[in-house]
């Protein structure tokens, strides 16, 4: 017998960010992460919102990873009540430690300078945690009558989609971010070959990447310029996975001769911590990796390699003449680090920015993909003569073909497929897509948008 079910969505929908998906059935009422808005001013005053249900009334969380797009207003849902159980992987759970802790600080800087209230504070963040609970792949959560199977989505390490089956047998599948494999540390993402429903990300559910042999060649070539034209390398990276697979093949270009040496500098505290956890957690890596690990070899270190923890150090990056590369956050140039050395090196045309990631709209990273002379940062119009590149093939998101093979090894006896996280664009793109090539139902909601399902 089946039972009716409701889908609403809360974030995510038709734009990147705020991932926040509410999934009610059989008395229950569960929600798939709680992401912070990110992006455009206009997009981040949604965090000081209220949430469009009451936090009282969730019963369980379910995190699919740790970057702050899914987890980022977490504390704010407790601190206006929740209480439940949170659900991740254990190296979610340490990984989103690290980002919350560094996620409270830049909020209350930030609401202090705009003279508001900070959205949550560290006592929110630390009654989360208390809260936590973790699992391992493929194991089976019991909950109410409701079966969730966590499977590994091979986006970030530890990275998870949700099987949700009902009683009646009927399944609902969400993805959270996916992978794009083959990348550097990563397993495959998990095959899903049968759901009723589908929620399913498309980041760059209109685009096509490069390969990974492009991708290494790359960052090779743009280092070799750098040195060349003895400039300085600029590199936005995410703390969590993007700046942990920088390390990695930067690692094997040194080891195998391929790059001169010089002094390339891990700038961002956060991202050296989380390389820490990393560390820990050997066991989520591909089996290439562990075989390297086994050698002997230090995958996250090389020689030239410098770790910057202090602001005072960050700052003698400028003392150290060029050619040199800095790896900084934050990934779309919104704060952190890099906005300091961007600032400083735009302006000089020996210099490259190299951009390895998604770039939101309206985000300063997206200004400069798109090719902006000039940018305001800290207030200040900047020239923009340094050389700008992109790498799409260092994305943990699957491109177009890739998702569509994912829908499509899926699509048996799929009913319905709901497409979030991407810009309207890209969403609507790839939901005509599944419509024309595969004949079924699909949709990109809207913020606020309900459906009703049989489950």
């Amino acid at each position: 017998m089946t039972n009716k079910a409701k889908l609403t969505f809360y974030g995510g929908a038709q734009e990147v960010t705020g991932a926040n998906h509410l999934l009610e059935t059989e008395g229950k009422k569960i929600l798939i992460d709680c992401g912070l808005f990110q992006g455009t001013p206009k997009n981040e005053e949604k965090n000081y919102e209220k949430f469009a249900y009451d936090p009282k009334s969730i019963d369980i969380l379910l995190i699919t990873h740790g970057h702050l797009d899914h987890i980022g207003r977490i504390p704010k849902l407790v601190k206006e009540g929740f209480s439940g159980k949170i659900y991740s992987t254990p190296i979610t759970r340490d990984t989103s430690r690290l980002s919350l802790e560094d996620s409270v600080k830049l909020l209350t800087k930030e609401a202090t300078r705009e003279d508001k209230q900070s959205i949550y504070k560290t006592e929110d963040v630390e009654k989360s945690f208390s809260l936590w609970e973790t699992f391992e792949y493929d194991k089976e959560i019991v909950f109410n009558n409701l079966k969730i199977i966590p499977r590994d989505a091979g986006h970030i390490l530890g990275s998870t989609m949700y099987e949700i089956i009902s009683t009646s047998g009927k399944k609902i599948v969400f993805t959270g971010d996916l992978g794009n494999p083959p990348v550097p540390l990563l397993r495959k993402t998990y095959k899903i070959t049968e759901a009723d429903y589908l929620v399913t990300e498309s980041t760059y559910g209109d685009k096509e990447h490069e390969g990974a042999k492009e991708r290494k060649i790359k960052i090779e070539r743009a280092i070799e310029d750098v040195v060349k034209s003895k400039g300085t390398l600029m590199i936005p990276a995410f703390s969590i996975e993007r700046t942990q697979q920088l390390l990695f093949e930067i690692n094997e270009l040194v080891e195998n001769g391929r790059i001169p040496q010089l002094p390339i500098f891990l700038d961002s505290p956060l991202a050296i911590k989380i390389t820490e956890v990393y560390k820990k957690y050997e066991s989520y890596f591909n089996k290439k990796t562990k075989d390297i690990i086994k050698s002997g070899d230090d995958i996250f270190n090389f020689p030239g390699l410098q770790l910057t923890r202090t602001a005072e150090e960050s700052k003698n990056i400028n003392n150290v003449s060029a050619p040199k590369v800095i790896i900084a956050g934050s990934g779309m140039s919104t704060g952190g680090r890099i906005v300091h050395h961007e600032k400083k090196y735009l302006p000089d045309s020996n210099s490259i920015l190299l951009l390895v990631g998604y770039q939101a709209a309206g985000s300063l990273g997206r200004k400069l993909e798109d090719g902006a002379k000039w940018v305001k940062i800290f207030r200040e119009d900047v020239p923009v003569k340094a050389k700008i590149e992109s790498i799409k093939g260092y994305s943990a998101h699957p491109d177009i073909n890739k998702l569509f093979d994912f829908v499509e090894t899926a699509s048996k006896n799929l009913k319905k497929v709901f497409v979030v996280q991407g810009e309207t664009k890209a969403s609507l793109f790839f939901t005509q897509r599944i419509r024309d090539y595969l004949g079924i139902d699909a949709v990109a909601p809207k913020i606020g948008d309900s459906f009703e399902l049989e489950l």
